[in-house]
């Protein structure tokens, strides 16, 4: 039994250790709880709302005096803007955005998140605004007149609450949303748009000392920083959801599926195909993508499949060309800085794409195409060695790996070469090499 209480007396040691350590975390060792950050780069979806979720919760359960969010995007989904600004709604710590570092935008979606934050603060050299719904919305396809302007409408009077909830200019952010209307960060401050401009982390947490949020004094000058990382899911999410590697999950997929049906056993082409197509279906919902983009793409595959089935002498393939081309700049809105596709990521796709089906995917159907080579069509015509004498009682040959029954109509000696000229079931008929042409039926 002392043994036991022993062993019971270190886990308890231990596991206060690990409580003395975490408290430390949130409160710093002078005593004053700490202040969480986090950066979001890039643009706004579902893996950015997760990310500040939980960076919230991370905060509220750390005891830390406020979340700040660094800030740079030039915008992304209504859906997932919507879920973080509730989240800064209801979150139980004050909320920090800070459009930095210099240079940064919080464009389209980013100007909805500062808006909706305890505090919205901007580094010099920054901008915000340009707030009009295009491209917002997933799903694919630009949404008609009518229906933009229910889209805009909502979008203008959603910011109008947030920045009428916050305190701040309602005007100026009705005309972010209806006139696109962007403004750098002196301006913004000037406007009531933001609370504070700071020109780092260190100059914001000391203007952000003694003031008052429900009743509680923020103390953040001299405030341990407690970084909240992205979680694996989180990185890998957040990078797919990018134009460019949308496209080069379409080409995989293109080239996967394609290449086990013109090579079937291949296995991994096909493995890999399907797993990008997965990625590419979720990215989907992510991104909003053009169906007449996507209807050109399909254009092209088919154009390219049937010329190699069906020679044109490259009319065909040069059609596909064009329509892949044409297909990947309308495969998004080029309209949102977040989602246009350069020339740069687009020409190398189409040359690659082209050569792809006038050499490999042609070269795969050409072989299916050709006569199978076994049985009788694969040894007609091939020459081999009597393994012992052949008459036309019967005799032995080796070919292709097996042992045959090989009759001949004159005699053969062991070693001899012959030629077969037929197949007869099972047993092949030979004639003396020397003799083959002129025996041959």
């Amino acid at each position: 039994m002392p043994g036991c209480r022993a062993y019971l007396s270190r886990i308890t040691l231990l596991l206060g250790l690990a409580s003395l350590g975490w408290w430390l975390g949130g409160t710093g060792q002078e005593g004053l709880p700490g202040v969480a950050r986090l950066r979001v780069q890039g643009t706004i979806g579902p893996a950015s709302a997760s990310y500040i979720a939980r960076g919230i919760g991370e905060a509220a359960a750390q005891g830390c005096q406020c979340l700040v969010i660094e800030l740079d995007t030039p915008g992304g989904l209504l859906d997932s803007t919507r879920e973080i600004t509730q989240s800064f709604l209801r979150s139980p710590v004050p909320t920090v955005v800070f459009v930095s570092p210099p240079g940064a935008w919080a464009g389209s979606a980013g100007c909805f998140i500062t808006m909706a934050a305890d505090y919205a603060a901007m580094a010099p050299g920054t901008s915000i605004g340009a707030a009009h719904p295009v491209g917002l919305t997933p799903g694919g396809e630009k949404p008609d007149e009518t229906m933009a302007k229910k889209l805009e409408n909502f979008s203008s009077s959603y910011i109008e609450a947030i920045a009428a909830e916050r305190h701040r200019n309602t005007e100026w952010a009705k005309a972010s949303v209806r006139n696109s209307e962007a403004i750098p960060a002196e301006k913004a401050l000037a406007l009531n748009v933001i609370d504070l401009v700071a020109r780092d982390l260190p100059d914001l947490l000391a203007q952000l000392d003694g003031r008052t949020w429900n009743g509680r004094t923020l103390h953040t000058a001299r405030a341990p920083l407690l970084d909240i990382p992205m979680t694996l899911r989180e990185r890998v999410f957040q990078t797919l959801a990018h134009p460019q590697v949308m496209l080069v999950l379409m080409l995989i997929v293109m080239y996967g599926v394609i290449g086990e049906m013109t090579s079937p056993g291949a296995i991994l082409p096909g493995v890999t195909g399907v797993i990008a197509l997965f990625l590419l279906l979720y990215l989907g919902s992510v991104l909003p993508m053009s169906m007449a983009g996507l209807a050109l793409v399909g254009l092209a595959i088919a154009l390219f499949v049937i010329d190699a089935f069906t020679p044109t002498h490259g009319v065909l393939t040069a059609g596909g060309v064009v329509a892949f081309f044409l297909g990947c700049l309308m495969l998004f809105d080029r309209s949102e800085p977040y989602l246009r596709l350069s020339l740069a990521w687009v020409v190398p796709s189409t040359v690659l794409t082209a050569l792809f089906f006038s050499f490999i995917v042609g070269a795969g159907l050409q072989a299916q195409r050709r006569p199978t080579r076994t049985a009788k069509a694969g040894l007609e015509g091939r020459r081999t060695t009597a393994l012992g004498p052949i008459d036309a009682q019967g005799g032995r040959v080796f070919i292709e790996g097996e042992y045959w029954t090989a009759r001949s109509p004159s005699p053969v000696a062991a070693g001899q070469s012959v030629d077969i000229i037929a197949v007869e079931g099972l047993t092949l008929k030979v004639v003396p090499s020397a003799a083959s042409e002129e025996n041959r039926p």
